[in-house]
């Protein structure tokens, strides 16, 4: 199975040019809900996104319940107002459907989702200082977490572009 990134009502298209170019980076799958901040031929998406778009999975959805209608698997919701953390959360299963889902940049995933998932909510630890960190840095932590957990199955754990002995040589 796989490890998806869900956003929720994205508004910035940084930040999803961004998640995108981490979706391929971690074979994950994309899926947008609607509505979007933004068109996605924005230029300040594409360049974010850079030349990876063209290898991203990527599905679009009406809204949440079309989401939830063709996607069974473990869902994950990450938001401040948890009292469990991300790390908590049990990615493993690498023959599960496991789907990180986040939030509007500014004001999360919609309540009444969160309550009928209360038992699915992860929260990023922050100072109490801060209210909140930037989307696409959740979403990295997030799928790098659930990917540490399943020892990085299917990523390359050498590099591939210059050699693995690139540096010893």
């Amino acid at each position: 199975m796989s490890n998806h990134i869900v956003l929720v009502h994205p508004a910035i298209p940084q930040n999803t040019g961004n998640i995108m170019r981490t979706c391929v980076a971690t074979k994950s799958h994309l899926h947008i809900i609607k509505p979007m901040g933004f068109d996605l031929d924005d230029k300040h998406m594409k360049r974010a996104g850079l030349d990876y778009i063209k290898d991203l999975k990527m599905t679009i959805y009406e809204d949440f319940d079309s989401f939830v209608e063709k996607n069974p698997g473990q869902y994950y919701f990450y938001t401040r107002y948890s009292k469990k953390t991300y790390a908590d959360a049990c990615y493993r299963d690498v023959m599960q459907n496991h789907y990180l889902i986040f939030g509007h940049e500014h004001d999360g995933i919609p309540k009444e989702i969160l309550k009928r998932y209360i038992d699915a909510c992860y929260r990023i630890p922050m100072s109490e200082d801060a209210r909140s960190l930037n989307l696409s840095n959740c979403v990295a932590l997030g799928i790098y977490e659930a990917l540490r957990q399943q020892d990085f199955y299917g990523l390359s754990k050498v590099e591939v572009q210059k050699g693995e002995d690139f540096l010893y040589q």
